[in-house]
């Protein structure tokens, strides 16, 4: 395992990005803005900020590209070994894109380089292989008829990514994408640019022809904005906050109306019933509550108790967060970095302060942390117990390392407390009796629901939710639903 020290030498020794890229190029732009490492405050690069006519450039290139069918009509099986090429690229150079990452976003190293790296390579590597696997349909008609439906590229798609998962859920949007043929126009989140501009070098690498995959970089008010309202972008695909979305179906309706599709906000329920394997639940529960410093859409961040065990969970629940190792990202011993600005961690804290003055008891996990790092952008784990529907806490997606716990008596009141939100991505359920956990998870209004365990996901499954949640599905092959059209040809016999 490499050391602290080893990572600080890797990272005096690249140079980070600090162009947009388009038309297989990276350029330079008339603006910039600058970009920090959140956990130290260091400034790292002056990043280029695309504006509308910069977007114009990328989308005309990616038309052009598209129409040319130097990749939308190129065989599937050659498509198949550009990407799969792309995967194996994605893994020799895990080390500088999980340094990336964790410069970008101050997530623990070990998670960069062992989980969303890794994730990122296994996403292309899945959609690689589904190219050559997917068959267009012959309808049931009468003989002297042929009814041929086939899938098409969907055309030109701007991908708008967040900043908690990077790379990983960039892969989440343009490996369907480029698989079916598409040209794509990323945009990352103005504070986690690092990883898509390496993945574009990586890209073009790999033999993905130029104009196929371009990276504008810049402000979401601006440079998303331009993407969203364009004319020639044929599809959107987001993840991020609910409002933000909501703003791109307005640029949809106000433009081409092309289609949007959202993965936003979450306030995931994780039901916790007395027969469950109560050590279990814990350290699930910890992890559902604080993976990735609590920056995570489906994280579990409400905790429903069934009564009768509450007082024991929660003596095991502080005592169990009392191990997480809060502290430097690159040190390998450190399970949670920092959060991803200074005006972020200052949101998650008023939110706590809001619900210890609404009569919330709370429990914090001391911070002890090195001189160098920036305490301004550390949130302590919190856990606030006594919470109930009428606390904002209940319903208000915090985004950071805190977890609201809630008591319960009955199954019925369970769900209705589940349910009471305004989101619908995931929730969990502890039970020993799975003819109890299945039933219930019917009622439940949420994309997942993962019976004694948290946050279950794998890219054969789809990801996405309910509600205000969005109605996007990531990952699985009904992702590829998004990035294609359907067209039926009918032949009179």
């Amino acid at each position: 395992m490499k050391l602290k020290q080893d990572w600080l030498e890797q990272r005096a020794q690249i140079t980070l990005p600090s162009c947009a890229f388009i038309a297989g190029q990276f350029v330079n732009t008339t603006q910039t803005y600058k970009v920090s490492n959140p956990a130290t405050a260091e400034f790292l690069v002056d990043m280029s900020a695309c504006d509308a006519n910069d977007v114009e450039q990328a989308v005309q290139h990616a038309r052009k590209t598209f129409s040319s069918g130097v990749w939308s009509r190129l065989a599937p099986r050659e498509r198949k070994q550009i990407l799969k090429k792309l995967a194996e690229l994605i893994r020799e150079n895990a080390e500088e894109l999980a340094l990336l990452e964790t410069l970008n976003v101050g997530k623990p190293i070990q998670d960069s380089l062992h989980v969303d790296i890794p994730g990122a390579a296994s996403c292309f590597e899945w959609y690689a292989e589904s190219i050559d696997k997917i068959y267009d349909e012959i309808a049931p008609t009468s003989a002297d008829q042929l009814a041929m439906v086939s899938r098409e590229p969907i055309g030109v798609v701007a991908a708008v990514v967040p900043w908690n998962f990077p790379l990983d859920l960039a892969s989440w949007k343009l490996a369907p994408a480029l698989a079916t043929g598409n040209c794509v126009v990323l945009k990352p989140a103005e504070q986690s640019p690092f990883t898509a501009l390496k993945l574009a070098e990586l890209a073009k690498q790999a033999g993905i022809p130029d104009g196929v995959l371009q990276v504008v970089t810049g402000l979401g008010h601006i440079t998303g904005q331009a993407l969203g309202r364009h004319p020639d972008v044929d599809c959107l695909v987001f993840t991020g906050s609910t409002e933000t979305a909501k703003k791109f179906l307005a640029y949809s309706a106000e433009s081409n109306m092309k289609p949007v599709w959202p993965e936003t906000g979450g306030k995931s329920a994780n039901i916790i019933f007395a027969d469950a394997d109560l050590d279990k639940a814990v350290d699930k529960a910890i992890f559902g509550a604080f993976y990735n410093q609590g920056e995570v859409c489906s994280a579990n961040s409400r905790i429903l108790l069934e009564k009768s065990i509450s007082q024991q969970f929660v003596e095991k629940f502080i005592a169990k967060a009392k191990t997480v190792k809060i502290g430097d990202p690159l040190d390998p011993n450190t399970t949670m970095g920092c959060l991803i600005d200074r005006q972020h961690a200052d949101n998650v804290r008023a939110a706590i302060d809001q619900a210890k003055a609404q009569g919330a008891q709370s429990h914090i996990i001391p911070l002890n942390l090195d001189a160098a790092l920036d305490p301004a952008t550390y949130v302590a784990p919190t856990i606030l117990t006594g919470v109930n529907p009428e606390f904002k806490i209940f319903h208000d997606e915090v985004f950071g390392p805190v977890v609201s716990i809630t008591t319960f008596e009955t199954q019925e009141e369970a769900i209705e407390l589940a349910n009471h939100s305004i989101y619908g991505l995931a929730a969990s359920i502890w039970t020993k009796d799975i003819q109890k956990a299945i039933l219930l998870s019917k009622q439940l209004l949420v994309g997942t629901v993962s019976i004694n365990t948290v946050d279950a996901l794998d890219v054969s499954t789809p990801f996405g939710g309910y509600k205000q949640s969005g109605y996007g599905r990531d990952l699985s092959l009904h992702a590829i639903d998004k990035f294609t059209q359907l067209k039926t040809t009918w032949i009179q016999l």
